[in-house]
């Protein structure tokens, strides 16, 4: 009978270990789900306005999930399920306001001064961006119902020759996109003016099916000359206006996303310069059409 306390404490003990253990355990593979949860979250950031407001490059977080609802991924409703309702003209208003100090400052040198679009731009029909690359044609179709103030954006900044010359910067895999319309070449250019988000296809998924294209931003609002074309079905959560889509030369994507990153952004957001160089030689926007 002396011995029976010891056998119960042993047991105790025993069932303490195995239940620090099981914690343990559970904890380390939450702590795996997190990690590789961190690693499928995946970046895009439009440059400008992120140098501007916080001085250095602001890469926003995206979350995955979300269910297939079969909808077009081109269109996006609000709660009721119809087309959200647009303003009557377009607020491309300066990347610094002109009353605060930081408009003393000088902007960054990627920051390239073209002025900046009219406020009241065409809102129906379509006009197709075609731009001539190094490695062959690319087309573009934007539909001004569902996105007008961006594709004035484009069709003023071609006017400008803004893209003329520059190159992709950025390619990540992990989400399929391969990201443009930087006159800097590093992810921190764009023009002087910034305009709000357009078309956010908050209930499709996937939100970025292959073939679309999307402004890249720094946070809601903050339109630049930014963009990324979608070479696959993209775990992106709708938080980017989603202004076209790609009619020709989806195979030239394809290819240089084939061709890898070097992985220079890899420790701060994901991806890298593409490997296959990709630059635009020209960038042209149509006449409206019907």
């Amino acid at each position: 009978m002396q011995g029976e306390p010891t056998v119960t404490s042993n047991r105790d003990r025993d069932r303490r270990q195995a239940a620090r253990a099981r914690l343990e355990r559970e904890m380390a593979l939450r702590a795996d789900a997190a990690h590789k949860r961190r690693r499928t979250q995946t970046f895009i950031a439009g440059g400008a306005a992120a140098v501007v407001l916080v001085g250095a490059i602001v890469w926003i977080a995206i979350a995955v999930g979300g269910d297939d609802d079969g909808n077009d991924p081109t269109v996006a409703p609000n709660a009721s399920g119809s087309v959200s309702a647009s303003p009557t003209s377009c607020d491309y208003k300066p990347l610094v306001d002109p009353s605060s100090s930081a408009s003393q400052e000088p902007l960054p040198a990627t920051v390239k001064e073209v002025g900046k679009p009219e406020a009241n731009v065409p809102r129906s029909g379509k006009q197709v961006m075609t731009m001539v690359t190094n490695l062959g044609e690319i087309q573009v179709e934007m539909d001004l119902s569902k996105t007008p103030c961006t594709a004035g954006s484009f069709a003023y900044l071609a006017m400008k020759k803004f893209f003329d010359n520059t190159k992709c910067h950025r390619l990540v895999a992990d989400i399929g996109a391969l990201q443009c319309g930087d006159p800097g070449g590093d992810g921190t250019g764009g023009p002087t003016y910034r305009f709000g988000d357009e078309n956010l296809p908050t209930n499709r998924r996937p939100a970025y099916p292959e073939g679309v294209v999307a402004m890249a931003n720094a946070g809601p609002d903050t339109n630049g000359s930014q963009f990324f074309f979608v070479f696959k079905d993209s775990p992106l959560q709708a938080q980017y206006s989603l202004f076209g889509k790609i009619t020709k030369g989806l195979d030239i994507i394809k290819k240089v996303a084939e061709g890898g990153d070097d992985g220079a952004y890899a420790q701060q957001a994901g991806g890298g310069h593409p490997k296959t160089e990709i630059k635009f030689q020209s960038v042209t926007v149509s006449a409206v059409s019907a």
